[in-house]
């Protein structure tokens, strides 16, 4: 497999719901927090309505990238999921069912069956409705779900999990966890910031850009406030990037900062 440094990693949020809002999405922050835990960072993400069409390009594109890439929502078996028909329409691939998943969904029904809850015989309507979500592209590999047993699947640096966090968030983590131990940690990255008042961003713009000359394996941003909630007005400037490096540029974009007549404090 790749060096980290050679692989990006991006974040797909499935739903019509969140995009009409209706639902707040929780998966673009839990994802940076799984990812920053295993020293990995995303590198883009996208939010997709459950349209079919829509989902087959965003999907081409995505594996056509070669990017390691999570997807949330949409592999369920109602008429409103299309994530699993539409990374197959991506890859060109049929669907089938997978026979792990079939395993699994079986032993999910039994385990209902036990509480009172439907019928362990795989026959029946409800449950052939239920195996409908074990059919994937050919060739994925199940991802398991410990909340359900209903597993997500694997296909070419793309897991496919659902949208609820309580499946998901496990999901994901076993996915990093068993497919790609081998890049944590491997890029060390240190990121540094301070508040400076009474410095416009026009002027304090050069030094950063002297930032990324000086130093190319860091890079500079400037996150600017008006002043909300009764603060004042500043600029959280900083660097990320090699730790040694970015501890010198801090130190330059700080002392840089100060002369251009920059305070580390408010004002009274």
């Amino acid at each position: 497999m790749a060096t980290a440094n050679a692989r990006r990693i991006g974040l797909i949020i499935v739903g019509d719901e969140i995009l009409s809002g209706r639902r707040q999405d929780k998966h673009f922050s839990k994802v940076v927090e799984l990812l920053s835990a295993r020293g990995l960072k995303l590198a883009w993400a996208q939010i997709l309505s459950d349209e079919r069409d829509d989902l087959v390009a965003a999907y081409r594109h995505s594996f056509a990238t070669g990017d390691i890439v999570l997807s949330c929502g949409g592999i369920g078996g109602t008429p409103d999921d299309h994530t699993r028909q539409a990374a197959a329409a991506a890859l060109d691939l049929p669907l089938a069912l997978h026979p792990d998943a079939a395993e699994q969904i079986a032993l999910r029904c039994a385990d209902m069956a036990a509480e009172g809850r439907g019928s362990a015989d795989m026959s029946t309507p409800e449950n052939q409705q239920r195996l409908q979500m074990g059919v994937f592209p050919v060739g994925s590999e199940i991802v398991p779900n410990p909340y359900n047993r209903i597993p997500g699947f694997f296909i070419r640096d793309h897991t496919f999990v659902p949208g609820f966090p309580v499946m998901a968030w496990p999901m994901l983590e076993w996915t990093l966890d068993q497919r790609y131990r081998d890049l944590h940690h491997q890029v060390s990255h240190a990121e540094h910031s301070f508040l400076v008042y009474g410095l416009p961003e026009s002027r304090i713009t050069p030094a950063m850009e002297a930032v990324q000359a000086r130093w190319p394996q860091v890079r500079a941003f400037s996150l600017p406030s008006v002043g909300e909630g009764g603060k004042r007005p500043h600029i959280e400037l900083g660097v990320k990037g090699e730790p040694a490096a970015a501890a010198e540029a801090l130190a330059f974009l700080r002392d840089e900062a100060l002369r251009l007549g920059g305070h580390m404090t408010a004002p009274d």
